[in-house]
This record gives structure tokens, C-alpha cells and sequence, in this order.
């Protein structure tokens, strides 16, 4: 009967549904040729149910940070895992969800990894960036794709469109970026309006380091005595890479849009392996070639109905080599095929409530070379459907409410057609007091991690009839906004409560080594987040900046009482972690911009295995890092000079046990723009 009512939703709202945007947002759209960008401050209560957490334009150019990754890290509720280093493999953990349960999104069209569902983050710039967004749940306007819908956090990633003033018609850009363990990161990119409504984007960027920084390494045993200290340097941390990308951009009327970028990565690394009882390895290496094109398409009809049209092709190959005659021999090749389809429509039925309806198809394909997997042949498919219908209602500047429900059939060509899961989530925001910036928010939604490739196929490892995991989430939030002429802040905290059942993880079958996977774990997630952000404009062209982050949770294994870690905090999630950004700027009145950031990251007491013992502790670590920076306007160009100190005090500290973190290190960075 549930299932019966769901379908009846999704029909009657299929009758009147199709996706919208506002005039004023497609407007904003339309004239981005013709205006700068302009950072607004004001936050209008229709726009989101549930507030994100944002990081863009000024904010990610103050930033001591390299890849989207490095500034993920300032977000309150995240956990990052990073194996050091450059060109260490780098994914995020939202409320402690699992890196598989958040999406990552690249222009509004999912990251996709059938294969190990990782995304690694370090592979994308802030060069090109121009806003990272993260939502809990998901976004708050109903106008996306039916997969958005799914995902228990959503990290969206939005490079640089685009801007042209009076008669601009070309933007050039340039960069060198050099550094400690031999770092060399230059690049190029530019803007050429053809038309009135059509542009096109290039960037490119290169990436060098070996990689080869000291660390101490330092164990003590439980009774004080110190079992091994050594001071060495990192070895086999090595990094070649190369990223281009392009877009074209045509917004040919204020209601509509069409967009298409294409996007290019290649790379080569050494692994440097982890540190075991004082012995280090270092025979392994990784080669990854990433592509994808991806179209996008928006229009409004009668001025109530709009239309938006994805398609994606991507191209993912990984090649892992170890060399190391200690460990078994490894040369193993992947190449994953990727086809993605969305159409999403929206309807206005009256000012205050919105109706959608969104469809979106994926084929994923997995070639193995090499491989010891139990199933032929050896050609790996999983055909993905979503639909989703969602509604959302405005009741004046007091309520706001939106409703959604997704179908979800994944069928993998190995393994008979799965059953449909439907998840449903509802959200609202209450704004007590219409003369206060003051937001009640909260939602419940569920959400499914199916099985990746790797769960179901490798030999004595892998299960295929594995069910997917599901996360229920719940969320309460306070929110505070203020404005006036001399300040701005922004305040919010939130509660969450979320209960993984089916958690998918590998056990052992019996003889060493030999592994597989089951449905077994319960995990319970209890925590808070808090954010406050200050700007006070000071005389004379002064801005003092700060932000504060702060997350406590505990994340308890309960599957069953008679294991000996039943209700222990599972690896590696804190207690205790949060970050300070602060700042001051100067702007001179012909625009030329001096100022400094430091930063502070701490991530409290975890541990690396299941059973929260002495042996299992992974100690706190902290990092103090600085920036200076400086902006000139000579003529029509635009000079930009950086200088960061990352980890200043020079701590020994590791975010995956075994895999010791780089200590003080410095970068200077040298831009051009015209």
C-alpha cells in the first residue's frame, strides 16, 4: 500500500510537473556577460530550507589551500581522509556517512565511480573554482536532477564562468605556483566572448612534486617505553599531472541557457605506502586518465514551466603497479564507461507552490585486465534508473515546506533485476519572526548506498547478493543572519541523529587473508555542528574576517551486543574537531588589495580499529597555517602575488594511521590577468 501511494504522487504529479528556476535567477544568468560578479550577503528565507555551507570568490582566493580538497577541510561535519602529500589520494566523509553515502557534483552533474565509489578530490583545483558548496540532505530547490535526490550530502563544485564589463571581450589568466618538495604548478586559462550571448572558457594546469618530505615517525607502547623513533624522508610521494578544461557557454535569451564542458585529467604517482613496525615500501604506482564531456540544457515556457535537459559521457582508466618483491605481484588495469542521461521539468501551479518530476538513466561498465574476479565475463555492467517527484510551498515569509520521493532500480548485468527502493524525505524552515533573519530548519530523509562493483565481484571478497545500506538522517537546525553597514554575521548550529542499518563490510571467512562481504553493521550517529561567520568593516578600507567551525559526534557500532567493540566510536571518526579562519583586508581606492589569513585545523582523540583500545589510538593533530597576499590594477591588468606557510609549527602528525603528513612547508604563488 505504501509503495501503491508513492506511484500515485509521482503520477499526479507527473500531470502538472516540470522544472523552473525564477525570472530574476535566469536573468542573473543571462547578464553575467554584461555585469562583474557581484557577492551577495543577503540570504532570501525562500531560497533554502536547509542553509549550506559555502566557500566562494574572495573567501577561496585568501585560502591556504591547493585542491577543493584542502578547503573541504574548513567545513563543520566533515572528515577527510588524506594520505599525504600532493599527490595523496584525498575523499571526504560527511557526518561520519561514509565517503560512498556524499555526492560530489562537477557543474551540476554527478562524479561517478562504479568500480570503489571514491571520489578523489585532490584531483581538482582551486584555480578555476569559483564556489564549493555542501549540503546536508540535499539541495534546497527542487529544481534537480532526480539522483540528486539520493545522496545523504551533497558537495557541489562550480568552476569559473564567464564575466565581461562594458566592452570586454577577452580575459587572459596566468600562473605560477612553486614550493616545497620541489612543487611546480603553472597554468593558463582564458575567456573569449564570440557574441553577445555565446562565450567560451579554457584552463589548463600542470602539477609537479616529488614528493620527498621529512617526518618523524614515533611509536609508544602503552607502558610508556618507546618502541621505535625515526626521523627519515618520504620517499615514492612523487606526482605528474596534467588537467584541461573547457566550456561553452550560451545564454540566449534570459529564460534560457546552453552550456557544454569538456574535461581532461592525467596523471602519474607513486604510492608511497604505509608505515608498519619501522618498515616503509615503496614499490607502487598509479596511473589515472580522466574524461568527460557533459551538455547541459534550460528553457522556461509560459513564463511557469521550465525544462532542463543532462547528458554525460565519461572515460576513466587506473593502472596499479607494484614493484615490491616483498608483497604479492600486482599490474592490474580498470576502465570504466560511463553514460548519463537526465530530464527534469518543473511547474509554478500558483506563486506560492512548486511541483517536479525528473528522470535520469546511467550505464556503467567496468573492464578488468588482470584481475582474479570469481564472475564472467569480463565485462562488468549496471543500468541505473531514478525517478523522483517533489513539490515545495512558500505560505509568505513564514513557512516553507518541500516533500520529495525517488525510485531507485539499479540492475547489475551479473545478477538479476533488483527491486525498486523508494526513499522519501521532507524538509521545512520557519521563520517565527518576519523582521528577524531567524530560520527553524529540519528534515528527515533516507538514502541507499548500493554495492560497488569491487563489494560484489572480487574474488573471496566480493558477495552478489550484497543489499544496498540505508541511512536514515534527521536534522534540526538553528539559524541567525544580520547585516548592517559596518557588519555582517552569520550564526547557525544543528542536531543530527542518523541510523545506517545493512552496513556493508568486509569479514573474515576463516583462513588469513581471505575475506568477505556481508550486510551486518548498525551504526548509530549522534552530533552537532556550528558555524559563525563575522565581517566588520572597519574604517579606512579595513575588513576583519573570521570564521569558526566546530563539530562534536559519536558514531557507535551496535550490531551486536556480544562484540567486544559493540557501542565503540568506529575508526578514525573524532569527538572533538573544528577549524578558525581569520583575517584582515585592504582595499585601496583604485582597487589594489593587500591582506593575510591564518588558519587553524584541529581534529581531536580517534582510533584506527573497530575496538576502542589504547593500542587502536590515533593521537590529536592540529596545523597553524598563514598566507599573505597582495593584488595590483596596472591598466587593464591584474597582478596577484601569495605566499603561504602550511603547518608552520612544524607538527608530526598523520590523518590515516601509518601515513605520517608533510611538516612546515611553504608556497609562493605569481598571477597575471588581463
Amino acid at each position: 500500500m505504501i509503495r501503491r501511494a508513492f506511484f500515485i504522487l509521482i503520477l499526479a504529479l507527473c500531470a502538472t510537473s516540470v522544472f523552473a528556476i525564477s525570472e530574476a535567477e535566469l536573468d542573473s544568468l543571462y547578464n553575467n556577460f554584461r555585469i562583474e560578479e557581484v557577492e551577495v550577503t543577503a540570504r532570501a528565507l525562500t531560497k533554502d530550507v536547509i542553509v549550506p555551507q559555502t566557500l566562494k570568490g574572495e573567501q577561496l582566493k585568501r585560502m591556504a589551500a591547493l585542491s577543493v580538497a584542502d578547503a573541504l577541510r574548513y567545513f563543520s561535519g566533515v572528515q577527510l581522509k588524506d594520505y599525504g602529500g600532493v599527490g595523496g589520494i584525498k575523499t571526504i566523509n560527511v557526518r561520519s556517512m561514509g565517503s560512498q553515502h556524499t555526492a560530489v557534483y562537477y557543474n551540476g552533474v554527478q562524479l561517478g565511480n562504479a568500480q570503489n565509489g571514491q571520489v578523489d578530490l585532490g584531483r581538482f583545483s582551486l584555480d578555476n573554482m569559483e564556489q564549493i558548496q555542501l549540503f546536508n540532505g540535499q539541495k534546497s530547490d527542487i529544481f534537480q536532477s532526480a539522483r540528486e535526490f539520493g545522496a545523504a550530502g551533497n558537495v557541489y563544485l562550480t568552476t569559473r564562468r564567464p564575466y565581461f564589463k562594458n566592452k570586454e571581450r577577452v580575459h587572459v589568466r596566468a600562473q605560477m605556483r612553486c614550493g616545497s618538495f620541489a612543487l611546480a604548478n603553472p597554468s593558463l586559462g582564458f575567456d573569449v566572448k564570440l557574441t553577445e550571448t555565446l562565450a567560451l572558457n579554457f584552463d589548463a594546469e600542470y602539477v609537479y612534486s616529488d614528493g620527498k618530505y621529512p617526518f618523524r615517525y614515533r611509536r609508544v607502547l602503552p607502558s610508556g617505553e618507546v618502541a621505535y623513533d625515526t626521523t627519515a624522508i618520504r620517499q615514492n610521494g612523487d606526482i605528474n599531472a596534467v588537467r584541461v578544461e573547457g566550456g561553452l557557454h550560451d545564454y540566449y535569451s534570459t529564460t534560457g541557457f546552453f552550456r557544454v564542458h569538456a574535461y581532461n585529467y592525467w596523471s602519474e604517482r607513486g604510492i608511497p605506502g604505509a608505515i608498519v613496525n619501522n618498515v616503509w615500501r615503496n614499490g607502487e604506482r598509479l596511473w589515472d586518465r580522466n574524461n568527460f564531456v557533459q551538455a547541459e540544457w534550460q528553457d522556461e515556457w509560459f513564463n511557469r514551466w521550465n525544462t532542463r535537459v543532462l547528458a554525460k559521457w565519461a572515460n576513466d582508466y587506473t593502472h596499479y603497479k607494484n614493484y615490491d618483491e616483498r608483497l604479492l605481484p600486482s599490474d592490474n588495469e580498470y576502465l570504466q564507461q560511463e553514460l548519463y542521461f537526465s530530464f527534469a521539468n518543473k511547474v509554478r501551479i500558483f506563486n506560492w507552490w512548486d511541483a517536479s518530476l525528473a528522470y535520469d538513466y546511467q550505464y556503467n561498465m567496468l573492464d578488468r585486465s588482470n584481475l582474479l574476479i570469481e564472475a564472467e565475463p569480463e565485462h562488468f555492467g549496471r543500468h541505473s534508473h531514478w525517478l523522483s517527484a517533489a513539490t515545495t510551498m512558500n505560505i509568505k515569509e513564514y513557512f516553507r515546506l518541500q516533500a520529495s520521493v525517488l525510485m531507485t532500480q539499479i540492475s547489475n548485468l551479473q545478477s538479476p533485476i533488483s527491486n525498486p527502493k523508494i526513499t522519501p524525505g521532507i524538509f521545512f524552515s520557519l521563520r517565527p519572526y518576519p523582521s528577524i533573519d531567524l530560520s527553524i530548519n529540519a528534515f528527515y530523509k533516507q538514502s541507499y548506498r548500493y554495492p560497488t562493483f569491487n563489494d560484489l565481484y572480487y574474488t573471496d571478497l566480493g558477495n552478489a547478493n550484497l543489499r544496498p545500506e540505508l541511512a536514515r538522517q534527521h536534522s534540526v537546525e538553528v539559524a541567525y543572519r544580520k547585516t548592517d553597514k559596518t557588519y555582517h554575521i552569520d550564526l547557525s548550529a544543528s542536531y543530527y541523529y542518523n541510523r545506517v542499518t545493512d552496513k556493508i563490510i568486509a569479514y573474515p571467512k576463516g583462513q588469513q587473508f581471505r575475506w568477505t562481504m556481508l550486510n551486518l553493521g548498525t551504526v548509530k550517529i549522534n552530533g552537532v555542528d556550528s558555524k559563525a561567520d563575522f565581517s566588520f568593516f572597519l574604517p579606512l578600507n579595513f575588513t576583519l574576517r573570521a570564521r569558526l567551525n566546530y563539530t562534536y559526534q559519536t558514531a557507535i557500532d551496535v550490531t551486536n551486543p556480544d562484540d567486544t567493540y559493540y557501542g565503540h566510536q568506529i575508526p578514525y571518526i573524532p569527538w572533538h574537531s573544528g577549524s578558525v579562519v581569520g583575517g584582515l583586508d585592504w582595499k585601496s581606492k583604485r582597487g589594489d588589495h593587500y591582506g593575510f589569513n591564518y588558519s587553524f585545523i584541529y581534529v581531536g582523540k580517534r582510533y584506527c580499529q573497530q575496538e576502542n583500545t589504547v593500542y587502536n589510538e590515533v593521537l590529536p593533530w592540529y596545523t597553524h597555517d598563514l598566507a599573505v597576499y597582495a593584488e595590483w590594477n596596472i591598466r587593464q591588468f591584474r597582478l596577484k602575488a601569495n605566499f603561504e606557510l602550511n603547518n608552520m609549527l612544524g607538527q608530526d602528525y598523520e590523518v590515516i594511521q601509518n601515513y605520517p603528513m608533510p611538516k612546515q612547508n611553504i608556497r609562493c604563488t605569481l598571477a597575471f590577468q588581463y
